[in-house]
């Protein structure tokens, strides 16, 4: 590739820290839509013949046949995908597909090639997001009305409904759905036509190329358009803020299934047993999704470190930009369909979780708010009133609604019997209709508001 101006050959440690095809061949098929698109540009700006530029299309449908069918050998000598479609392309058709290369660099070769395969793993990325919204949907329609503790710090707080919980994540995956789309958008510009960095002398139509590979438009500049991987980092990005909401997700179901818990269950088909203890079943998938987190922020980080001190325009170092990209990827999808599958899989244990909220005194913001509402009671007085009972039930080990109305008029004399009808978790959940909030009816117009908007997408 660069006989002319090098007599000797790399050593064995040269080849070996710089041969990429063990990964870029990832983006054969990309590479080879890029070669068509720009070498039909060629043709049609009169750079290259229009039978030579027949032979070069054809030749390439060849190639990309071989990829397809597995018979396409990848030459580690020839260093990356780029040079080894060539190779084979000349092996094909002889001296034309030397034409192929004109007008253009691997540097916006690879550019390109990597903005089209990201851009397709991205329309992969968010129907797959959608498909776990829907299983999340499904799940907390049925769930309406299933009464749980909802936690801060942890710790037992105000009653909810689990179909109000899973509607959260719902929340979560359609921001996480729209910075992807976000990124998208941003990345969808072609650097095909900027070469090594400069731009070319030859008459190209670089706004042909990027019409032909489906993006919006040419990149504005050439040095930038070689030297950026912005939009990978913005994947990445995008994509260390799902796997978080994921792993969130994924704890939640960890705890759920513990002994302490118990508010869901899972098959066979998502757990594992234990090799010693045989009563065990192991929420496996979910640890493993919680896990992943690590591989993909991990992707941004390695990635950032090596843009992060080079000059303009292109360094070898960006090489080291798919790697992390692709392992992310990989772990992303993975992590979804697992999320996804488990969603489907999951039995909520409806009174296990009615008998949790039901600890820790969760209704003890209901008989404040009633105090206020009621009583006209200023809301800290309220709120000391509430402490004191809760207190004092504690001292009885009893619930709230435990005590007898004497014994809380003992406290504050403006209470009487109808506050044990606030005092129930189902009524306490049942009485949060605001706008979002928790209450069943709410659960329900917003599973139907969003399964409408989802499906009609």
């Amino acid at each position: 590739m660069w006989g002319g101006r090098f007599k000797g050959g790399s050593s064995d440690i040269m080849s070996e820290i710089n041969v990429s095809i063990g990964f870029d061949k990832r983006l054969a098929v990309q590479d080879i839509l890029g070669s068509k698109a720009h070498v039909t540009m060629l043709a049609a700006q009169g750079i290259v013949s229009n039978s030579d530029a027949a032979k070069i299309c054809s030749g390439l449908e060849q190639v990309l046949a071989e990829i397809e069918a597995g018979t396409f050998e990848f030459k580690t000598d020839l260093e990356d995908i780029h040079m080894n479609v060539e190779s084979r392309l000349s092996e094909l058709i002889g001296p034309a597909a030397g034409r192929l290369h004109t007008a253009r660099s691997r540097n916006d070769q690879v550019a390109t090639d990597f903005r089209l395969w990201l851009r397709d793993e991205i329309d992969a990325v968010v129907p797959a997001i959608k498909d776990l919204q829907l299983a999340l949907i499904e799940q907390a329609d049925r769930a309406a009305d299933y009464v749980m503790p909802g936690f801060t710090h942890l710790q037992n707080a105000q009653p909810i409904t689990f179909g109000h919980h899973l509607m959260a994540y719902v929340e979560m995956f359609q921001r996480d759905r729209d910075r992807f789309r976000d990124c998208r958008k941003r990345l969808n510009e072609s650097p095909l036509g900027s070469a090594a960095l400069a731009g070319t002398p030859y008459p190209i139509d670089r706004d042909h190329t990027a019409k032909a590979l489906g993006f919006d438009r040419p990149t504005a500049n050439s040095m930038d358009a070689v030297a950026s991987r912005d939009f990978a980092l913005e994947f990445l990005g995008a994509a260390s803020i799902h796997a978080m909401h994921l792993s969130r997700l994924a704890d939640e179901i960890v705890l759920w299934m513990s002994a302490q818990f118990r508010f869901v269950k899972l098959s066979d088909a998502f757990t594992t047993g234990s090799s010693i203890m045989p009563q065990k079943r192991n929420p496996d998938a979910a640890e493993l999704v919680r896990a992943k987190i690590g591989r993909i922020a991990g992707a941004f980080q390695s990635l950032i470190m090596v843009m992060k001190g080079l000059p303009l325009t292109y360094s070898k170092d960006m090489q080291e930009d798919k790697e992390p990209v692709f392992q992310a990827v990989d772990a992303l999808m993975l992590s979804i369909a697992a999320t996804s599958g488990m969603m489907r899989d999951l039995v909520p244990q409806k009174d296990n979780m009615l008998a949790a909220a039901k600890l820790g005194f969760t209704t003890a913001t209901d008989l404040a708010d009633w105090l206020v509402q009621k009583k006209g009671i200023p809301f800290r007085e309220a709120h000391h009133i509430a402490g004191a009972l809760v207190s004092e039930a504690e001292k009885k080990g009893c619930g709230l609604e435990d005590l007898s109305l004497e014994e809380m008029r003992l406290i504050s004399s403006e209470i009487d019997e109808s506050v044990f009808e606030v005092l129930s978790v189902e009524a306490s959940a049942a009485a949060r209709k605001s706008f979002g909030g928790t209450a069943p009816e709410c659960v329900r117009k917003a599973v139907a508001a969003a399964r409408t908007e989802l499906l009609a997408e």
